[in-house]
């Protein structure tokens, strides 16, 4: 069955937070997915609050940009959500925007080497595992968590390119695709990471994660296509939604039968009722997706 999710987009003030959380949880939302975008909110601090306002809803952050984090210090961080919220954290790393990154001394000469080292030692200490290693980019003597979180503790890699994908396949639990990937996109997606999974040898689940842009009410054409446009994807087809409840339950499918296990709706960047959009994905959209 396909999970359905909705985003806290950081352009909402952090004090904002609390009130989606309540509506996301109330109205029975699976997902409620975060980000660590530069330079607005940080995605542990966030998830923390949100994982600590709420008690059933699984909470995502979808990413953090490694340059940013010393890969012992998100073990640290990720070991202790999921050892206090149980089975409902779900934390997703990323190479980062490459201009942000700039901006703040962090960026790499490869980041996909960066990301494949930093991948490869998170989950080693996330699985309890005692870690040396001297990579290009990470470099551990003789670490291991005090705190490990034992099984279950999952971590997604963002991805988009193809050496991306592939590696995300090959070192990482799940993969989370970015709004700008249409059907098809998530389907060649979802061969490039079996190519990974094959190349290493996995045969274990691999969950694929997709952002839907999507809005609703009377004025959703017009702020779906202003954002599409102000990304720079506005010409590409089949990319995000406008309507009503069964419009986007059928865009949702569409991602689904491509390869989605979740759909996460992602409203537009001046969504007028956040609150009111995680309602909608919950109690309109979601009986749609499993009818």
């Amino acid at each position: 069955m396909t999970g359905l999710g909705a985003v806290f987009r950081p352009q909402l003030a952090p004090e904002r937070l609390r009130a989606v959380v309540r509506a996301a949880e109330d109205s029975g939302l699976e997902e409620l997915w975060l980000w660590e975008d530069c330079f607005r909110e940080g995605g542990i601090s966030t998830a923390a609050a949100a994982l600590a306002w709420s008690e059933r809803m699984r909470v995502g952050v979808g990413l953090l940009p490694v340059p940013l984090r010393n890969v012992a210090l998100t073990a640290m961080e990720a070991a202790t959500l999921h050892r206090m919220f149980p089975g409902r954290a779900i934390l997703g790393v990323g190479h980062g925007v490459q201009d942000w990154m700039g901006q703040v001394g962090a960026r790499v000469e490869s980041p996909v080497t960066l990301l494949r080292e930093y991948l490869l030692a998170l989950r080693a200490l996330l699985r309890g595992e005692r870690v040396t290693t001297d990579g290009r980019y990470v470099a551990l003597d003789d670490v291991a968590l005090d705190w490990p979180p034992g099984r279950g503790a999952e971590v997604f890699a963002g991805a988009t390119g193809p050496r991306s994908l592939r590696l995300a396949g090959e070192a990482a639990d799940g993969t989370v695709l970015t709004a700008s990937t249409p059907p098809d996109g998530v389907r060649q997606a979802r061969r490039l990471i079996d190519e990974g999974r094959e190349a290493a040898g996995r045969t274990d689940a691999h969950k694929v994660v997709v952002y839907l842009l999507a809005a609703t009410g009377s004025d959703a054409p017009e702020r779906l296509r202003a954002e599409l446009v102000a990304e720079g994807v506005g010409s590409v087809p089949d990319l995000g939604v406008a309507g009503d409840a069964e419009t986007v339950a059928q865009a949702v499918r569409r991602l689904a039968e491509a390869g989605a296990d979740t759909v996460v709706l992602q409203p537009t960047g001046d969504e007028p009722d956040p609150e009111g959009f995680v309602r909608f994905a919950a109690e309109e959209v979601r009986p749609l997706v499993v009818a």
